[in-house]
């Protein structure tokens, strides 16, 4: 570019996809010449025969279960005989619980902390919209409210990483033409076009951002079916529910109403 067209130092030019060498317009679709091949396909092989190991297991326990005529479980856990009544009968029993139901107790706390994690580790413009939908939901307090607005938490996080893989994909670099933002007349340097996580082809977007938002969606997806559980008669059954049981009580008489046995004064 000529004098006029960028206020990109020389240096900061060199690193761009556009001048620092040939431009291959297969990469940008997501195909590149390698050798061996059996190294370019090991992901997804990787991931076929996750899959498939996945479906084997579950048809496996289809057929089990029908041959043996057996009815599918309440929930899907690894101790089926392990309910919120053994939860105090000894410490095995308390292991063995919370291998169950470890998320249905405390995966919405696990769903902030992953939250506080995606903004500590971003730092940027996203990381900022983060911390305003936490507050958001946090500020609903309870539990039943929280669960009220927890589906549009979710479609949020799933509308923001589609929009963020666009923006890690850019436009390609075939044609040579540079971003808006890295003409002459544009007020934006490096450290901003990084803090608002701008596609560029000098300052790239962090894709590894996008793996710590796919973990709190993760999380988030598993609340949100958490929520749908807490209403089912039978999950609470099995599990217990999660209602907040002093949240309208005075805290001398809190010891009346907790279901759980005291062991410091018990005797």
């Amino acid at each position: 570019p000529g004098e006029n067209e960028t206020k990109v130092n020389l240096e900061e030019l060199k690193t761009s996809v556009l001048y620092s060498g040939p431009v291959d317009p297969a990469e940008w679709v997501g195909l590149r010449k390698s050798y061996p091949l059996l190294v370019y396909l090991r992901n997804n092989l990787l991931m076929l025969a996750i899959l498939a190991f996945e479906v084997t297991i579950y048809r496996h326990q289809e057929y089990y279960r029908c041959r043996n005529n057996l009815t599918t479980p309440v929930t899907k856990t690894i101790f089926h005989d392990i309910t919120r009544a053994h939860l105090d009968d000894g410490l095995v029993n308390c292991v063995k619980y919370f291998i169950n139901y470890f998320f249905y107790k405390f995966g919405l706390e696990t769903c902030f902390l992953l939250s506080v994690n995606v903004i500590g580790q971003r730092m940027d413009f996203y990381a900022m919209i983060h911390a305003f939908w936490l507050i958001a939901v946090l500020y609903r307090r309870r539990r039943k409210a929280i669960a009220e607005i927890w589906p549009k938490y979710c479609c949020f996080l799933s509308c923001i990483i589609m929009f963020q893989y666009f923006l890690c994909i850019g436009i390609p670099p075939a044609p040579c033409k540079d971003y808006p933002w890295r003409s002459g007349n544009a007020n934006f340097n490096s450290n901003i076009i990084k803090w608002l996580y701008f596609p560029d082809f000098i300052v790239r977007p962090n894709p590894v951002f996008l793996v710590y938002d796919f973990m709190l969606l993760l999380c988030a997806s598993l609340q949100r079916q958490t929520f749908e559980d807490e209403n089912k008669a039978a999950v609470r059954i099995m599990a217990g529910d999660n209602v907040e049981i002093c949240m309208n009580l005075d805290a001398a008489s809190f010891s009346q109403h907790n279901p759980v046995p005291d062991f410091i004064h018990c005797r």
